[in-house]
């Protein structure tokens, strides 16, 4: 998630403009270190405040609008999703750091039905905000709409009414009409170049995007609308008393694992392949070896390591071991303990099958890779996608 430089990248979740430069912040935003965030707020200096989203609403800025949208969409390339010189692929930084706070007097409160989330069923860090959503009982607080699995030139897209796929919430744009998820970025800020990403926390009152950087999203939920929900979620978090531990643990997971199946799908050059192949699978034999004797990643509870886990392993041997090319081992014949505690989840823990779509899962990173995959064919198997509880 670090890295300004010139190109174009696009990953399972995101579109970057071809001259897009950011400054990045001094650590990855790969994780947060404060329960309550809005004590230690952090902004890019491409977030947009709610005064400046005011100046947009008029006529003529409404047509600025259109014209200053079409020309970003116009410079949209997929091609470039590693440095040109070492190969290598660098995550850049999530833009819109806000958060919804219940302490007095914050900018973005928690109120029932004011906000949204906008996801894709394809993308892993989207899918952490949807299984929070559901293991703290948001379902009545907080809506979503699912785009499209595909993602082509211009990025994601809403579904139109003739499109039939599976998973919840997968339909039109709910509030506005709009065609793409990068049309919610251009109304807030018509001179927006930065990613069209999922997830998406939008405020459907102030018609601003508060967050859309996942791993904070994720720890908003778990506290700051607990009023809204029934008794049973109240006070139920995924840090147990252990943020340190937490932080320590998604630090390597997420650089090496989350995100290093990407570093080796989107290498350009062997080097930088082998390098981050190697790096997944040491890895991978680290997280084997505490599940063998853990019941979870932080021993006998489920924590947020767990949530932000899951995802990218519920994706490996259908999609990461061919598409990514991270095939030395997999998960259902190579790692017994990963392989139990997925179907664990999978199975037992309502909100992780259900918000599973596996169709989506495959058809976005077979169907939208060309550089990958150029004819788009979507491998048949594994078969089962994923193996029954009680398989050896």
């Amino acid at each position: 998630m670090l890295g300004a430089y010139h190109s174009t990248l696009t990953i399972g979740s995101l579109v970057v403009l071809s001259d897009f430069r950011i400054k990045a912040p001094s650590k990855e935003n790969i994780c947060c270190t404060n329960l309550h965030p809005t004590k230690e707020r952090r902004f890019s200096t491409a977030a947009t405040s709610n005064t400046e989203v005011g100046r947009y609403r008029n006529r003529n800025n409404l047509r600025r609008m259109t014209e200053a949208t079409q020309k970003a969409v116009d410079k949209l390339v997929i091609t470039d999703w590693a440095d040109k010189e070492t190969g290598e692929f660098k995550r850049k930084p999530s833009v819109f750091r806000n958060f919804i706070s219940r302490e007095p007097g914050a900018e973005f409160p928690p109120e029932k039905g004011r906000y949204h989330l906008f996801v894709s069923y394809a993308c892993p860090w989207a899918h952490r905000t949807l299984i929070t959503r559901s293991l703290k009982g948001l379902q009545d607080v907080i809506d979503y709409t699912a785009v499209h699995w595909h993602m082509d030139s211009k990025g994601w897209r809403f579904v139109t009414p003739d499109d039939q796929l599976t998973g919840s919430n997968v339909r039109p744009e709910p509030f506005y009409g709009l065609k793409r998820l990068s049309d919610l970025y251009f109304k807030v800020n018509p001179e927006y170049t930065g990613r069209y990403t999922v997830p998406v926390l939008w405020d459907t009152k102030t018609q601003a995007i508060v967050n859309n950087e996942s791993s904070e999203i994720i720890r908003m939920l778990y506290t700051e609308f607990d009023e809204f929900v029934e008794e049973k979620y109240k006070g139920v978090e995924f840090l147990k008393g252990r943020v340190a531990e937490v932080d320590e643990l998604n630090a390597w997971v997420y650089d090496d694992v989350n995100n290093g199946v990407y570093k080796a799908g989107f290498a350009t050059s062997q080097p930088a392949y082998d390098a981050a192949v190697l790096k997944l699978f040491t890895s991978l034999d680290r997280i084997e070896a505490i599940l063998s004797k853990n019941k979870y990643l932080l021993g006998d509870e489920l924590t947020e390591a767990d949530i932000r886990l899951y995802p990218t392993i519920v994706r490996f041997d259908p999609v990461y071991v061919q598409h990514f090319k991270c095939n030395i081992k997999d998960i259902r014949h190579d790692y017994p303990a990963i392989h139990r505690w997925l179907r664990h989840l999978y199975w037992d823990i309502e909100g992780f099958k259900e918000t599973t779509e596996f169709n989506h899962i495959k058809y976005h990173y077979t169907k939208s890779h060309p550089q990958i995959n150029p004819h788009g064919i979507t491998p048949a198997g594994p078969m089962p996608h994923i193996e029954l509880k009680d398989a050896e």
